[in-house]
């Protein structure tokens, strides 16, 4: 089951990733990601001066989505998740900019830093497995 969402995750390339702002109001930005299959880690450039860096600074917690970079709607697929933006010493963050720059080269020309997602949980919609079909993950469990 989660090979197909590994599948998923690893052949898009944008994210719409949301967070709290001081008021506790949502807030979502849209970012390229590189996906690390062994470590269920989005990983994505951004600069930590942005409005949304600064608030995830404060608290960590995100949700987002995937979808597919073409869109079939016969054949509708996305991921939702959930997880928490980890501090860039957490053992989970390690080679993180190598893993994105293989991915999006030309990113090491744009001015920014590596931020790490670690996901917690996915739900993945996947129409082509039959309408309305979802597959789920959750960290917690895949630990047990």
């Amino acid at each position: 089951m989660k090979d197909k969402i590994d599948k998923y995750i690893g052949k898009q390339t944008c994210a719409a990733v949301c967070c709290l702002d001081e008021f506790g109001n949502p807030y979502c930005f849209n970012c390229f990601y590189s996906y690390d299959i062994a470590r269920t880690v989005l990983v994505y450039k951004s600069s930590p001066d942005t409005q949304h860096q600064l608030w995830l600074s404060k608290n960590p917690s995100v949700a987002g989505t995937i979808l597919p970079d073409r869109l079939n709607l016969l054949q509708m697929k996305g991921v939702q998740f959930t997880g928490i933006v980890l501090p860039v010493n957490h053992p989970l963050a390690e080679n993180a900019s190598a893993d994105y720059y293989k991915k999006h080269p030309v990113a090491l020309a744009i001015k920014g830093e590596i931020w790490v997602i670690q996901i917690n949980s996915i739900k993945f919609t996947d129409n082509s497995l039959g309408f309305g079909k979802k597959l789920t993950w959750n960290r917690t469990a895949a630990l047990q």
